[in-house]
């Protein structure tokens, strides 16, 4: 006689059995599954876009930016950076995203000439070059009214004023086109921004701001620049942070400041939400396979019957396992699709009442049903054993 065979599809048939003959067990575990699988999804994408919406707070504080200012030194109390800060953006193009100056410029600002200069109102002087007018993107500022220099403007005596700056000066409109005086020489306003709400963008908000040719020609400013801002990605910022100094001063990076947010926080609020993520993953994994691992222990006790009938007709120990471990299998897997589908339903719905960042990654949902597989193989395991070495002579006899 033949040893007996059973081909793939007779054992995918087979491990459907079960789930076909007891629709409304199945259909109870597979809710129960999906529940598990469901609270899954949703927790991790409610934390990862929580997170997300974390970090996206933090990059309106503008923790991605970085500010270069003068150091100091034994000798002396540099004012100014050395002319080779100004190079950065060509030396670190690769690592960073924009890179903006601006330079002092010893001139007073007043509404008229009638005003004494000594009253400034605390207003600085300031002026860019026209390498430098995407000033406004690392500071997240925004024009109020008017507009912000660009390469004709900065060729001209025109002025953006700072918010407090327009506010001590008067200027709630530009409607009549109005002008202010800069030690002796009058400057058109094109512009008022916005109030600075990062920290880096604070002097600017009583400040006013020049062209630099316009500034060298008729004030004489040093071309050096007083401060810059570096913007680079969140994953190379603390790389940049350590390369600055010597890019800014090769002969001197310690007499260089460079300052920002706390990048920890970002480490902090990474390292908490992985490792909550992880015990909440570790749990929900431990018990999901508890419960389906008790659920095909009930089946194979209940289908004794069935098993020592099978094993009669010549069906091997091998045959019987494999038929429980793909029970057990297609079960968690019927029950981590229908969870996967729910779970993405409650992160899209939680989210938008938030208004969180949507942040779901499609390699999570492979590994999930990756997981959700191993899952029901190894919930499958002792149930399958332990049908497979139950003795067919024992199994077909009715229980007392």
């Amino acid at each position: 006689m033949s040893a007996s065979k059973l081909r793939a599809r007779d054992a995918l048939s087979l491990g459907t059995l079960g789930l076909r003959t007891r629709k409304g067990r199945t259909a109870m575990a597979a809710i129960g599954i999906a529940i598990g699988v469901a609270s899954l999804i949703a927790l991790v994408g409610i934390i990862n876009s929580g997170e997300a919406d974390a970090q996206r707070d933090l990059l309106e504080q503008g923790i991605d930016v970085l500010e270069l200012t003068p150091g100091t030194s034994f000798a002396d109390d540099p004012e100014l950076l050395p002319g080779a800060a100004a190079a950065i953006d060509i030396h670190m193009r690769d690592q960073v995203d924009v890179v903006a100056s601006i330079r002092r410029v010893a001139a007073t600002v007043r509404k008229t000439d009638l005003i004494p200069e000594v009253e400034t109102g605390g207003i600085r002087l300031f002026a860019v070059d026209e390498d430098d007018l995407d000033l406004l993107t690392p500071l997240r500022g925004g024009v109020a009214h008017g507009r912000f220099h660009d390469a004709a403007t900065v060729r001209v005596p025109t002025v953006v004023l700072g918010a407090d700056t327009a506010e001590v000066l008067g200027f709630d409109e530009l409607y009549a086109k109005p002008t202010v005086h800069i030690s002796g020489h009058e400057f058109a306003v094109i512009g008022v921004l916005d109030p600075f709400t990062i920290s880096q963008g604070l002097t600017l908000n009583r400040a006013a701001i020049i062209g630099f040719p316009v500034a060298e020609q008729i004030y004489d400013a040093d071309a050096n620049p007083e401060r810059i801002w570096v913007q680079a990605d969140l994953d190379e910022i603390e790389q940049v942070r350590e390369l600055l100094p010597r890019q800014a001063n090769p002969e001197a990076p310690g007499e260089v400041s460079v300052s920002s947010l706390d990048l920890d926080a970002r480490e902090i609020i990474s390292e908490n939400f992985e490792s909550l993520l992880s015990l909440l993953v570790v749990v929900i994994i431990v018990v999901g396979a508890i419960g389906v691992g008790n659920i095909m222990l009930i089946s194979v006790l209940e289908r004794r019957g069935e098993i020592g009938v099978r094993r009669a007709l010549g069906a091997k120990k091998s045959h019987i396992a494999a038929q429980f471990l793909i029970e057990s299998v297609l079960l968690t897997l019927l029950g981590g699709v229908i969870g996967i589908v729910f779970g993405l339903g409650v992160v899209a719905v939680a989210t938008r009442v938030l208004d969180w960042p949507l942040t779901i990654e499609f390699l999570f949902i492979v590994v999930g049903l990756a997981v959700t597989i191993g899952v029901g193989l190894v919930a499958g395991l002792y149930p399958a054993w332990r049908a497979s070495r139950m003795d067919p002579a024992e199994a077909v006899r009715p229980a007392a």
